[in-house]
């Protein structure tokens, strides 16, 4: 059975896990669905059509599933899937989705959110990211695996951060961070490559050696974007890592940090 506090509130139609534990004063919605191992807080909420994977822990004062912030928004039936092993700390919001956004929110698996923390509607973000205390990420945005968002920093609807970059502190991110980069300011620009980032994920000598060449060639050359992601493809392939980098930047519909 699991283990629910007398004073929790579970609505009818939650499908609660045997070994799920729910603390004192949350809330559970009637379309919620927790999975084995998951672990609600006191005084959490957890609303709307909400799936919570393996694992995953929501620290109190969490709101979680509840209506978007968007004003075209009319109650429809949308959906938040949030996987496994998350951990989900206190006064964080995250949201379903709209219709016109897909009509899902997504978390992966494996992602350490700060407190206070915003996850606005029809946002993805993958596996094994860390989003830092009092982050704001705008609607539709898109956070790749293994990226990190410093504190107080300010994600853009519709902005994309790459896969292991890295996000400095009180930065604004209006245009996509791209893959294993490091970008900072106001108006977030490159300011170099995530090297740290890359050796604590464990990639190989010669996959650093491809990524900092293709580097070297798009950001640091005096080549225009196209001749350097061709002399790119001639030069640093076959590699997965840049491949990825150069899918990346060829659909950048916001432009990307430079």
């Amino acid at each position: 059975m699991p283990r629910i506090h007398p004073t929790a509130v579970v609505e009818p139609g939650a499908k609660i896990a045997d070994d799920a534990e729910i603390g004192a004063g949350a809330t559970i919605g009637p379309e919620v669905e927790l999975a084995p191992g998951v672990e609600i807080r006191p005084h959490a909420h957890v609303w709307g059509r909400t799936t919570i994977g393996s694992g995953t822990r929501i620290f109190p004062f969490a709101v979680v599933g509840e209506e978007p912030q968007d004003k075209s928004f009319s109650g429809e039936s949308t959906e938040l899937l949030v996987g496994r092993d998350n951990v989900i700390r206190e006064h964080t919001a995250i949201h379903v989705g709209t219709r016109k956004g897909g009509g899902s929110t997504r978390i992966g698996d494996d992602n350490l959110i700060m407190n206070g923390v915003h996850v606005g509607h029809d946002t993805t973000i993958g596996s094994h990211c860390i989003i830092a205390s009092h982050c704001a990420i705008g609607g539709h945005a898109l956070l790749e695996d293994y990226a990190v968002v410093g504190g107080l920093s300010g994600i853009h609807q519709f902005a994309r951060v790459g896969e292991s970059s890295m996000v400095a502190a009180l930065s604004g991110v209006t245009k996509d961070a791209p893959p294993f980069s490091l970008v900072a300011g106001e108006r977030a620009t490159l300011r170099g490559l995530n090297v740290v980032g890359l050796k604590r994920r464990g990639f190989s000598t010669e996959s650093r050696r491809a990524i900092r060449r293709a580097y070297q060639l798009l950001f640091s050359s005096k080549l225009r974007l196209e001749p350097a992601l061709e002399q790119v493809r001639e030069e640093c392939l076959p590699s997965p890592e840049v491949e990825r980098l150069v899918a990346f930047l060829e659909n950048s519909e916001r432009g990307f940090s430079r």
